[in-house]
This record gives C-alpha cells, sequence and structure tokens, in this order.
C-alpha cells in the first residue's frame, strides 16, 4: 500500500460531523497491524467516491478517534462500468479473482454457480470475498469497495446483466467470437465460467439472454487466468488501463 493508511467507515457526514471511530476489524487492522498512534495521518471511505484526509486523536481498548480535516473527490475510480461475473472457483482462486478483479477496475462483482461447477458457496465464503475486495481497493487506492454478489445458478447471473449495453460470455468450445471485444462499450458484463467450463445448453441460454459468445484464443486457459485476462482486455479497450 502506498501513502497513509486508508480505512472504510459506514458512513461519514463531513463537515457536518469532523469526528469519527474506528471500531471492529478496521480498528484492529488499525491498531495491531499498522500500528497507529495519536497523531498519525490516515485517509477514511465511505464508498461514495470521496476520501477524507484525517489524523488520529486517540487509541482506546476498542476504538480509534480520529478528526476529519478535508475532503477530496478520488481520481482513482474507474469512468467505465465493468461488471465480472465468474464462476464460483475450488481452493482460494476465487478471491484472486474478486482481488484482481478490484485492481483492474471492475465496479460489480459477481459470483455464480453453474452446471459444471465443482464449488459451493455459503454465507461466510461471500462475506470474506467482500472483506477481500475491500483490502483490494484500499491497496489500489479505489475509494469504493466493489460489492460482491452470489447467484446459485447461471441464468440468475444472466438475469442480473440484463440492463448492460455489451454482454460477453467467454466459453472454451466457442470457435469463432460472436463479435470482437474491441467492440465493446460501457457499460459491460463479462461472464467466465468455473473449472469445469459451460455445457452446450449454457451457451445458448446465455446467447438467448443476448450475450455474444468469444473464445479467448486456441489455448485453453485456466478458469482464474481467463477472468482476469478478459477483463484487462475489457479495461484496456475501454480506456482504462491506456
Amino acid at each position: 500500500m502506498s501513502g497513509r493508511c486508508r480505512f472504510f467507515l459506514d458512513t461519514i457526514l463531513y463537515p457536518d460531523e469532523t469526528e469519527v471511530s474506528l471500531t471492529g476489524e478496521e480498528f484492529s487492522h488499525a491498531v495491531t497491524v499498522q500500528r497507529l498512534r495519536e497523531g498519525s495521518e490516515i485517509v477514511l471511505l465511505d464508498g461514495t467516491g470521496k476520501e477524507y484526509s484525517a489524523i488520529v486523536t486517540k487509541v482506546e481498548k476498542r476504538s480509534l478517534g480520529a478528526h476529519i480535516i478535508s475532503s477530496s473527490v478520488s481520481d482513482k475510480e474507474p469512468a467505465a462500468d465493468i461488471y465480472l461475473l465468474c464462476g464460483e472457483l475450488k481452493g482460494d482462486k476465487t478471491e484472486l479473482v474478486v482481488q484482481k478483479a478490484v485492481e483492474l477496475g471492475a465496479s460489480r462483482i459477481g459470483i455464480f454457480s453453474s452446471e459444471y461447477c465443482a464449488a459451493y458457496m455459503n454465507a461466510n465464503k461471500l462475506e470474506r470475498l467482500n472483506k477481500v475486495a475491500r483490502e483490494a481497493a484500499k491497496q489500489c487506492l479505489r475509494a469504493k469497495s466493489v460489492p460482491v454478489e452470489y447467484y446459485p445458478s447461471l441464468q440468475e447471473a444472466l438475469a442480473s446483466a440484463k440492463e448492460y449495453e455489451s454482454r460477453i460470455f467467454a466459453c472454451e468450445f466457442v470457435k469463432e467470437s460472436d463479435k470482437g471485444l474491441g467492440s465493446i462499450t460501457s457499460p459491460c458484463a463479462l461472464i467466465v465460467g468455473s473449472e469445469g467450463g459451460f455445457s452446450e445448453a449454457e451457451l445458448a441460454c446465455a446467447r438467448d439472454a443476448g450475450f455474444s459468445a468469444v473464445t479467448l484464443g486456441k489455448r485453453i486457459l485456466r478458469a482464474e487466468t481467463a477472468a482476469i485476462a478478459l477483463l484487462a482486455v475489457a479495461a484496456y479497450n475501454l480506456g482504462e488501463l491506456g
């Protein structure tokens, strides 16, 4: 992480209120990991795209007090609206995809189960993924934490993207892309499967939902590689990496 330590709060009412408190996990991270003391300069975030410069005023047993001195609008948030949907992956690979998606500028992340998915989701896992997203946002200097949602079926994942202008469905057995990635526009939704890939029926379902099927080249990519690579290409074509 570069510069001052960054912390998320649920609500910040600056300039009406200038005194705030960190509690829970953010407090623990500030004190036990960052070892902040009175007088330390920090940045506070409330998920609105603003950054609040603050000074630590007191460190107590279960909370840290800070005084906000100024606010500004972050210039690190992406202009393009990119929604990444990824089939749930085994082990900690889903966490890797979430982390890199936040860094690359995704505005929303969806994890879904599908016909050949071998992993599973529960409330603790989803909470963990959202924590990974928050930490990644702080690390790459974003001012918003990217929400991670879960869909128990591909059909629900497809439906969640119905309002997006460009809809891309990466499929390992497609021989030729329905459209080139260079033609995508914002807002766009990108779908990549789990380790097991997709079935022919799922491809048909995606096309019926308005998605264009694309190939990611002649080599078979690991699911996590495919998700990160597709998002990076989309971000570049939409001006986020140029």
